[in-house]
């Protein structure tokens, strides 16, 4: 069901209003109280979702982070699903409208269990006999100031009955302490609504979802702790944050909650929305928080070390939360295993939910897919695709046929002949262009130096030849003694008269075949920081004095070292002012790194795809190759991660729209991505075998060679923009303030 919901404005109210109350009155972890159930109630925090005025599962979520933070065990998320079922609307029982009241005045505490219907067998059983409900219950929290269980039982129904006869309460203490109980009831049924299967399974991926929200909380506020603790603790005479293993730990940390905290928000959103396929994000979700939330608890704790260690800190709480969280209803396997399904279990093309990216980016992926359609299809396409992949590095007819419709501008200001589309329309582009396995075209990042630091009549004369696909451009960065370390580099650019006298060496060049080089070089060796020193050319490549020795990539493609001997450029090419090549490099590589980690995922998720498509009719001694737990385990596993990188993606559009461009969330997103597609070539092989090794030009080679070429390629991406090493320190200095 659709909900007119708050605004993202509301809700960033609530929050800061439920975390505040959490910091004046759940001053520690301790058993849950009546009195604190009547706090919580008086603030209207048992009708989260009992209307849509009060909001709907993303108020939930967010109410539940809260008490994970918190440590706070009142049952809230029992009053919050009970307000999502609307049984006001089912039931027009006199007892029921009674003890709704009464749960919202903080006079009644309601606990929910799902029973045999739960993920997990050890939540119990429960069955209506005649009038009365018979049950027996596992890991009911905040049991003794209970006052009413609601059970789903066969039938299927839900059944409210009171505690207060026929009931037996036995504690049952979790990772070494109380809190959790087994509840056995043979009480008179008060209240008795019918379900459907269906409404049952939404409401569990809706607890489930919830639980893994608490415990995200609970991870969350041990991480910041441990953040802040590495900031102050000195030893060997300095903070331990300043220490490269304790920021790279943390980062992966911080790296890890952001796709759980993003995957969990849209799975919300898309409940809230009454998007069909909620509970396939919802799964996606779940299955990334429990592969996710208790790494980083440890890590947490490892931070700590024996401070963290102690139960006089609070951060054993969050531990014991993270991990009661992600296994409540069953842990990693259902998710995991209805994601396979999806991607396993039906015929024909099967590729990720798309997402809605607002009018305009809908209509633009249309009109994308509609293009590509009609240009890019049949022999022309099919001749492309017989290339081998070096010979598919460019393709200058599709860029000058992609010129003529405009969208190598697309995001340009429409000073410089640019559409100035959204960021949403530029990833609607991306994917349709990855899906389609469309030639890259343009020069981004020089085009976007160009506009920024450009002269008028550089302008004039280079953006209208990017524009129309007619130019392209490699990059002169890395040098013999220079790679991640580009303020070290070498290369000389001299003054003489009206232009410059280059003298150095540049390897790993790739594009080294386009008409421009972007040259970064070193016109003053005595700067001040080395830095300072740096100033940017465009080089023609058929200038004389440059040689070009290309050589073989371990990916199939060709980079190559350039020698640059008395080569002769005119001022009129220099970028920026002289000594301002640094500013110029940056900002260009910051345009690059804002979407390339959501094109890196673009690109594993489009082989992902294929793969999938593979198993779906491949078999393996005799037997169906979907059918195999371990593949199905796999891929399940690997689609969510792959969900936690589009919605990195997505993240990143939003902040481009709002104005922002925080390097620390693209390093995020690259890091992220280009690791990921590390892991799913490995994958691959494990599930394909020995086949999968195949080259592209073997006979039986498994997708024409695809997955272990991808494997090779996915190295570059980790390596190339800044290694993710670099990317891993500037999160750490940068996004969470440690010491550099």
């Amino acid at each position: 069901m659709a909900h007119e919901l708050p605004s993202d404005e509301d809700r960033r109210i609530l929050q800061e209003a439920v975390r505040g109350f959490f910091e004046t009155t759940v001053a520690e972890a301790g058993a849950t109280t009546r009195g604190l159930w009547s706090k919580l109630a008086a603030q209207g925090l048992t009708q989260v979702a009992s209307s849509p005025a009060d909001g709907g599962l993303r108020e939930i979520l967010l109410v539940q982070q809260e008490a994970g933070r918190a440590a706070c065990r009142a049952p809230l998320l029992d009053a919050s699903l009970i307000n999502l079922m609307q049984l006001s609307a089912r039931s027009e029982d006199p007892a029921l409208s009674a003890l709704l009241d009464e749960l919202y005045a903080g006079d009644a505490v309601v606990a929910l269990a799902f029973a045999s219907f739960d993920h997990d067998v050890s939540a119990g059983r429960a069955e209506l006999r005649g009038d009365r409900l018979v049950a027996e219950l596992g890991f009911v929290e905040a049991a003794d100031i209970l006052t009413h269980l609601a059970v789903f039982v066969p039938g299927p129904a839900l059944v409210i009955a009171g505690i207060d006869s026929g009931v037996t309460v036995e504690p049952t203490p979790i990772m070494g302490k109380a809190g959790w109980w087994r509840v056995r009831i043979d009480s008179p049924a008060l209240v008795r609504i019918r379900f459907t299967q269906a409404e049952i399974d939404d409401l569990l991926a809706a607890a489930a979802l919830c639980q893994t929200a608490r415990a995200l909380g609970a991870a969350t506020r041990a991480f910041e702790q441990a953040v802040a603790y590495a900031r102050e603790r000195r030893q060997f005479g300095r903070p331990i944050g300043n220490f490269q293993a304790i920021q790279h730990k943390l980062a992966n940390c911080h790296i890890a909650l952001r796709a759980a905290e993003l995957t969990l928000a849209n799975a919300a959103a898309q409940h809230d929305l009454g998007i069909e396929r909620w509970r396939w994000f919802a799964a996606a979700a779940q299955a990334t928080a429990a592969s996710t939330l208790r790494r980083i608890s440890l890590e947490t704790q490892h931070a700590f070390g024996a401070v963290g260690y102690s139960e006089e800190h609070e951060a054993p709480r969050h531990f014991r939360q993270v991990h009661l969280g992600v296994l409540r209803h069953g842990g990693e396997r259902p998710p995991v295993e209805q994601l396979a399904c999806y991607f396993l279990d039906q015929d024909g093309p099967v590729q990720f939910p798309e997402y809605d990216l607002g009018p305009a980016g809908n209509a633009f992926r249309a009109e994308v897919r509609a293009w590509l359609g009609a240009y890019w299809s049949g022999e022309r396409r099919a001749r492309y695709e017989r290339l081998s992949f070096r010979e598919r590095e460019y393709d200058r007819d599709f860029a000058r046929a992609l010129g003529e419709t405009g969208w190598i501008g697309l995001n340009w200001p429409k000073a410089f002949g640019g559409q100035q589309r959204s960021a949403f329309e530029q990833l609607a582009f991306m994917e349709e262009m990855e899906r389609a396995e469309a030639p890259r075209a343009g020069a981004p990042v020089q085009a976007a130096m160009l506009q920024v630091y450009g002269t008028p009549e550089q302008q004039r004369r280079y953006l209208p030849e990017i524009l129309r696909g007619e130019a392209i451009y490699g990059m002169g960065y890395s040098e013999p003694q220079a790679g991640s370390d580009l303020a070290s580099l070498k290369t000389r650019a001299v003054r003489d008269g009206d232009g410059y006298v280059i003298n150095g060496q540049k390897i790993w060049t790739t594009t080294y075949w386009g008409e421009y080089m972007l040259l970064a070089t070193r016109t003053d060796p005595a700067a001040t920081p080395p830095h300072a020193g740096i100033t940017m050319f465009i080089v023609p490549m058929k200038t004389p004095g440059i040689t070009i020795r290309p050589s073989e990539t371990m990916y199939g493609g060709t980079f190559a070292n350039i020698f640059y001997d008395d080569v002769r450029v005119p001022a009129e090419n220099r970028i920026g002012a002289e000594g301002d090549g640094w500013k110029v490099l940056t900002g260009a590589l910051a345009t690059e790194r804002g979407f390339i980690g959501g094109g890196i995922v673009l690109k594993v998720a489009h082989a992902f795809e294929l793969l999938c498509a593979h198993i779906r009719t491949a078999e393996r001694c005799g037997q169906p190759m979907r059918c195999d737990p371990l593949i199905r385990a796999k891929i399940g596993a690997l689609a969510a991660e792959i969900e936690a990188g589009r919605r990195m993606m997505v993240h990143c559009a939003e902040l481009v729209d709002s104005g922002e461009t925080p390097p620390d969330e693209a390093a995020i997103s690259k890091v992220y991505s280009g690791e990921l597609m590390e892991r799913f070539g490995e994958t691959a092989l494990d599930l394909l075998g020995l086949e999968a090794l195949l080259s592209e030009d073997s006979p039986g080679a498994v997708l024409r060679g695809r997955i272990e070429q991808n494997l090779r390629h996915s190295l570059m991406w980790v390596i190339s923009i800044g290694t993710n090493e670099i990317q891993r320190s500037l999160i750490a200095q940068r996004g969470l303030g440690l010491p550099r």
